[in-house]
């Protein structure tokens, strides 16, 4: 499983819930094409560290709960690391989103303009 790289320097343009959390993530300069224009969907629990350092762990389908989500709407990734199924994007406020491999659901999954597409599937750790 390839790292997401080309998602350095996406921001997050928009985010949605329901059964699912998305974050529609985009990199394109002033006057330009997308360079990307992904979507991460993460189907089961993850985590969000807030920029203060604040851990909340959450799962999708929870309305309110999930409102520290809504504090990455226009930040940018400056990182990503993908190891095992789990994928670590770092904002430039200092948070990260987590999510992982669930051992019996598809847990998360990116695809979109400008990105490789990944699938983690139930267990997967590649």
């Amino acid at each position: 499983m390839k790292v997401p790289e080309e998602l350095v320097g996406c921001a997050v343009r928009r985010t949605a819930f329901d059964f699912q959390v998305r974050l529609e993530l985009v990199d394109q300069p002033v006057g330009e094409d997308a360079r990307v224009d992904a979507e991460l969907v993460v189907e089961t629990s993850f985590r969000v560290r807030d920029a203060e350092g604040r851990c909340h762990d959450l799962t999708p389908a929870t309305g309110p709960a999930l409102a520290p989500v809504l504090a990455l709407f226009g930040r940018t990734v400056t990182a990503v690391r993908l190891r095992s199924g789990s994928l670590v994007l770092t904002f430039d406020d200092g948070a990260e989103l987590s999510a992982w491999p669930d051992p019996a659901y598809e847990s998360w999954w990116l695809t979109g303009h400008g990105v490789e597409p990944i699938l983690v599937g139930p267990g997967q750790a590649n």
